[in-house]
């Protein structure tokens, strides 16, 4: 999936390790229905409490951004983080006797600490741009592998994640974020942004959150 102009690119810097944050054996094991149980909802309680810094971190994208357009794109993504995503983690935890409050106490793991708070930082410290380079990877590498997946899968143990990322709806929201990324880009480095002295850093906040991706699966890997 291409999700725009700029997202190419930026996974392209990224080298190696953006195909191994989405080719990880933890997305292998979603794939082929061998990862464990246990492996799984340990995943998903901490990417819980990482959805929550995350859709802090959309809602903070609102604060930053220079048009009606970007808040709006923000907002709606932060939206979908609170009422799409999370509730999925809260219905398959739940029929699993991982309650709500549960998930809200359990204690962060250090690689999801180091994510999120890489994130906020990146929000905090830099511009709309920074930010945006930032979020990215969780956003569209979540799309390129939901449709990969759905595709590819020849297990249906992990089906409603796999339906949740390769659905029309998020693909239809990757396409919004990599079209927000694409014009703010523009916007803030000019028409032709590869030139900018501003791009390298971006690229790296982009790598940065990519490699913070692949701790977090290898988290996953070891409850």
């Amino acid at each position: 999936m291409s999700y725009g102009r700029t997202f190419p690119l930026w996974r392209a810097a990224a080298g190696g390790d953006w195909r191994a944050y989405t080719r990880h054996p933890f997305v292998a094991g979603l794939a082929d229905g061998s990862l464990p149980r246990d492996a799984f909802l340990h995943y998903l309680v901490q990417d819980y409490l990482f959805l929550v810094h995350f859709a802090r971190a959309w809602a903070l994208a609102v604060t930053k951004a220079d048009t009606i357009e970007e808040m709006r794109t923000c907002a709606a993504t932060t939206q979908a983080l609170i009422d799409d995503e999370m509730r999925l983690h809260v219905e398959t935890c739940a029929a699993a006797g991982i309650d709500a409050a549960v998930l809200q106490a359990a204690e962060e793991r250090p690689a999801n600490l180091a994510y999120t708070r890489y994130v906020l930082d990146a929000g905090h410290a830099g511009d709309f741009a920074d930010l945006l380079a930032a979020l990215a990877p969780c956003v569209l590498g979540y799309g390129e592998i939901g449709a990969r997946l759905a595709d590819e899968a020849t297990a249906d143990t992990y089906r409603d994640w796999i339906g949740t990322y390769g659905g029309a709806d998020y693909q239809a929201l990757c396409a919004e974020v990599g079209a927000l990324i694409d014009g703010a880009v523009a916007r803030r480095l000019g028409p032709a942004p590869e030139d900018s002295p501003r791009w390298p850093g971006l690229c790296r906040r982009f790598a940065t959150a990519t490699r913070l991706e692949i701790g977090f699966w290898d988290m996953g890997l070891a409850p």
